[in-house]
């Protein structure tokens, strides 16, 4: 199970690594709410980021480090 874990939360940060920086966005003028689309993008990836790393830090911490089960 350790190793399934393991594969799984390095899924996920390389997920959330790639969508880092929205390539995709690059050169675009559009604007929602007053601010430049790709700053929504950064403050909605900034909460994602956050309640993943929360999640992870409740379930996993240490995993594949201290030998968590």
């Amino acid at each position: 199970m350790s190793v399934a874990r393991t594969v799984g939360w390095t899924v996920v940060a390389v997920v959330l690594m790639a969508l880092a920086v929205p390539w995709f966005l690059w050169g675009s003028a559009g604007v929602a709410f007053g601010l430049p689309v790709w700053l929504w993008w950064h403050i909605g990836w900034m909460v994602l980021a956050s309640v993943v790393f929360a999640v992870f830090a409740r379930t996993d911490w240490g995993l594949g480090v201290e030998g968590v089960h």
